[in-house]
């Protein structure tokens, strides 16, 4: 594992990003004052150990069924965040084949919350690899973003995918609070009002619900106190009705029919595979998958029921401080997804 000059931080599941980079070094001022202004409590206590061996001992030697011909280093294995609650965070590392010292670091999170980015980010996503019909081999994705980066995938919080605890009440506090004090970043979900309402707008243009209930989830709705009356539930049951058999987060892609021939198909995103959720889960709950990975030996699920007890209903305010501060950001949505909509704004 070398040395890595630049930080790139991104966020996943509400598509908000932050790019320091070498060249506008400022920002990255910017950005600590932002983080210092804003704490209302004391740093967590770190978490300081001797590492001497951990590299080492955290390298990938060969993930099963690993196509040949990898010229990149993995890593996995596990960060203790907290000691005494013996609290452990999962990551996945892919560095880049080609210029790993210099080209930048991505820290990538899924959301939910509670969805894994090691089953979600790494092996559907944006990682090296695919997990082929079987659910025991892997092919190359060759659109992976360790091409131009080195990329962490973090499974956390503690309760998702490999990450864990030995307190058990920690599966039941945990929110932005508890995620920014492990892994030092918080939920990039954006602002309930918009997105609420966004969602049935986005319905509504696309044609897959009706004018009639698209009139009256607006007149009925507030998205904004987040109180839904009795007809407003009603219109609400009646879209999901309307657009049912549909993927949330692609409405072209098709839906997975387990039942049905699959055929491996490696290299392309337009022949995306929909069950490619229930290939991943096998591949990862094969035992010798785990060894390689360093994982404990467990049940390893994409989604965990976690009780996320806090979180802002709007972060629009944060991000305008941010932009008001200097700092580049990049929000982003794909036009088929109808799930995360920030089409509001504009």
């Amino acid at each position: 594992m070398k040395a890595l000059q630049f930080i790139c931080v991104l966020f996943c599941f509400q598509h908000l990003a932050f790019f320091p980079i070498a060249s506008t070094a400022n920002q990255i001022d910017y950005l600590n004052k932002l983080i210092t202004k804003s704490r209302k409590s004391e740093n967590p206590p770190a978490n300081v150990g001797n590492q001497l061996g951990m590299m080492e001992a955290d390298k990938i030697d060969f993930l099963p069924g690993q196509p040949q011909g990898v010229d990149f280093d993995q890593y996995a294995g596990y960060v203790t965040v907290n000691q005494t609650a013996g609290r452990a965070l999962f990551y996945y590392f892919v560095e880049s084949p080609n210029n790993s010292l210099t080209d930048p670091l991505v820290l990538w999170l899924n959301g939910g919350p509670g969805c894994s980015s090691l089953g979600y980010g790494a092996m559907e996503e944006l990682g090296p690899f695919r997990v082929n019909s079987d659910g025991k081999t892997l092919f190359r994705n060759e659109y992976s973003w360790n091409n131009v980066a080195n990329v962490i995938f973090l499974e956390s919080p503690a309760g998702v995918g490999f990450s864990y605890s030995n307190t058990s009440s920690d599966y039941k506090t945990v929110g932005d609070q508890r995620t920014a004090e492990d892994s030092y970043i918080g939920n990039p979900y954006i602002d309930d009002s918009t997105t609420g309402k966004g969602i049935y707008d986005y319905y509504w243009t696309h044609a897959l619900i009706s004018d009639e209930t698209h009139a009256g989830i607006t007149r009925h709705c507030d998205f904004v106190s987040g109180n839904f009356s009795r007809t407003c539930k009603l219109y609400r049951n009646q879209a999901f009705v309307e657009h049912e058999k549909l993927d949330l987060y692609d409405i072209y892609a098709p839906l997975c029919n387990s039942s049905a021939p699959k055929t491996p198909s490696p290299g392309s995103v337009n022949n995306f595979d929909p069950c490619s959720n229930i290939y991943v889960a096998s591949y990862l709950n094969l035992p010798e998958v785990q060894k390689a990975l360093h994982t404990r030996n467990t049940t390893w699920s994409r989604c965990s029921n976690v009780g996320w007890t806090d979180r802002p209903s709007t972060i629009l305010p944060t991000i305008k401080q941010l932009i008001d501060s200097g700092l580049r950001l990049w929000v982003y949505r794909t036009l088929a997804d109808m799930w995360l909509s920030t089409k509001v704004w504009y």
